[in-house]
């Protein structure tokens, strides 16, 4: 079946809905609009209002109940509309959200899934183009996720809600609306790939190319054009940011020996650093060139006609990849 990232996004809630009586969909304009990006469209009408909640513009305020909730054997799955509005609740998420689980000697849990639609690439401006997983994936005691097709959103957010663990959940915007393949039955059956585990997309000998997000479209257009000029990149997708599978990314730059990293945030103090420094301390004898990292530059989110300029594209992951080779 052939579905958009948010169309499979609202077949993995509404089962997640039907599954469990548990789960409760919180967040701004999610019910009646069914989301600014309408993810959430018709959910409200089918589940009623007290299990798709319109909230108070207030994002402390959403996950502050949504943490009581969860005190109480809820699931909340809570919407922030957009990624730089998520700096109000950061207080909730990483003192109370984030340490309950050890404050409590493993005794409480706080299974809450927070859904953060995050990046640019759709004309817009700061506070709604940003890309702030490093916050939280520096921050112990939070699962950080992001998928980048349609099959990962349906089963990824499936897999978020039953953990017990609380996630972040970030989506990227601009591939909402992208259209793929999906056998739902088979992800149902099969269970898919585990929620903490990389994907490699494309396998390759001359370099490795790693992305999450947004920018796994991106450095698969990259591949293709390196393919036809000769060069073979082995492309991952990384989907878990935290805990990161530092296996899947050392057996691909064992084979490698070079390794490019790619995220839309700026590069300073990203994870593309820890990346880099995880992997050279595994693989030091085995690459052939410095690890390199393209990603936004180190300004706050630029207007909308500049955005291109900012964004990682195929043109700056192959000056990379042309580094890496020549060294």
């Amino acid at each position: 079946m052939k579905t958009t990232f948010s169309g499979a996004l609202n077949r993995g809630l509404r089962r997640a809905l039907e599954d469990d009586p548990k789960v409760v969909l919180m967040g701004e304009d999610i019910g009646r609009l069914g989301g600014v990006f309408r993810v959430t469209d018709t959910l409200q009408k089918d589940f009623g209002n007290n299990r798709v909640i319109d909230t108070p513009l207030a994002e402390s305020g959403i996950i502050g109940t949504a943490f009581g909730m969860a005190l109480r054997g809820l699931r909340p799955v809570c919407e922030i509309q957009f990624d730089g509005f998520v700096y109000p609740a950061f207080d909730q998420i990483v003192c109370q959200v984030a340490k309950i689980h050890y404050r409590t000697g493993g005794k409480v849990t706080t299974p809450i899934t927070i859904r953060i639609p995050f990046g640019g690439g759709i004309g817009s401006v700061e506070h709604h183009s940003e890309s702030p997983e490093a916050y939280f994936a520096h921050t112990a005691g939070l699962r950080v996720v992001s998928p980048s097709n349609p099959a990962d959103a349906y089963l990824m957010i499936r897999q978020a809600v039953s953990l017990d663990d609380p996630v972040i959940f970030f989506e990227p915007k601009r591939r909402y609306w992208d259209k793929a393949e999906v056998d739902f039955d088979l992800l149902d059956r099969d269970g898919g790939l585990a929620l903490d585990r990389a994907r490699v997309c494309t396998s390759g000998e001359d370099a490795t190319v790693v992305a999450y997000g947004g920018t796994v479209a991106t450095a698969l257009t990259a591949a293709d054009i390196a393919a036809a000029e000769g060069h073979s990149l082995e492309v991952i997708d990384l989907r878990s940011l935290s805990p990161i599978d530092f296996d899947t990314i050392e057996t691909s730059v064992r084979k490698t020996g070079r390794l490019v990293i790619v995220h839309e945030a700026p590069v300073f103090g990203g994870l593309g650093a820890e990346i880099a420094a995880r992997i050279t301390e595994r693989c030091f004898y085995e690459l052939e060139a410095p690890i390199l990292r393209v990603g936004g530059f180190d300004i706050p989110y630029p207007p909308a006609k500049l955005e291109r300029h900012h964004l990682p594209d195929p043109d700056r992951i192959l000056a990379a990849v042309d580094r890496t080779l020549a060294a």
